[in-house]
Formats: structure tokens, C-alpha cells, sequence
């Protein structure tokens, strides 16, 4: 149970180690930052879950991704202005007692998430 993550780079196929990914909360009009990290090299948080099943909470969160920054690292040629700079996913969770699991599949041209398991 919990909040997990994991990012995938379809251009490499690969996971998206390194890439840089910001955990908020939001409500009220604000979003407060819980925690800063980089993926590890299977493309997840390197200390397990985001929240496990006694923090996550019901409410509203926002993962921010470095999508640009990580793949001029890798040594892609962006053009500028890139066409994806950060991607932002804004949440919610109703039910805190299941595991809320926000995968991202992405390229420097597109992405796509689900509620996964």
C-alpha cells in the first residue's frame, strides 16, 4: 500500500535513471514540496515508496518530472525552447487504504501515466 512511482524512457527503453522528480501536496491553492529526488537506476525512488500506507493521506499531490534536464543527459539534442520541459501530474487520493502507483512513460516529445498497481 502507499504511493509509489516509476518512470520509463520510451525513446532508450530504458528506465529513467537519474531523472529528477519533485513529490508535492496540494490544496488550497498551494503546493507545499514533501521530498526532492533522483530515480534509481530501475527508474524508482531509491528509498521505496513515497508515502507508505500509514503517511499517505486522502487528498491532492502533484509529481513533478525533469523530463529535459534528464534527457540532455543522456545526450539528446533538444531544440530551445525544448518542447518538454518539466511534466507535471496533479492527483488525487480518495482511498488511502490502496496502493496509488503513478507510473510515467516518456520521450522528449510525449508522455502518458495511469493510475497503476
Amino acid at each position: 500500500m502507499g504511493l509509489s512511482t516509476h518512470v520509463l524512457d520510451t525513446m532508450h527503453g530504458t528506465p529513467a535513471a537519474g531523472m529528477g522528480v519533485e513529490l508535492y501536496t496540494t490544496g488550497d491553492g498551494q503546493a507545499t514540496l514533501v521530498k526532492s529526488f533522483h530515480l534509481n537506476e530501475d527508474g524508482r525512488n531509491p528509498d521505496g515508496l513515497l508515502y507508505d500506507n500509514s503517511s499517505l493521506k486522502r487528498g491532492t499531490y502533484r509529481l513533478v518530472f525533469d523530463v529535459a534536464s534528464y534527457f540532455r543527459s543522456r545526450g539528446v539534442s533538444l531544440p530551445e525552447p525544448n518542447f518538454l520541459n518539466r511534466v507535471s501530474l496533479d492527483f488525487g487520493v480518495a482511498d488511502p487504504g490502496q496502493h496509488y502507483h503513478v507510473p510515467l512513460l516518456v520521450s522528449p516529445w510525449s508522455y502518458s501515466t495511469y493510475r497503476g498497481s
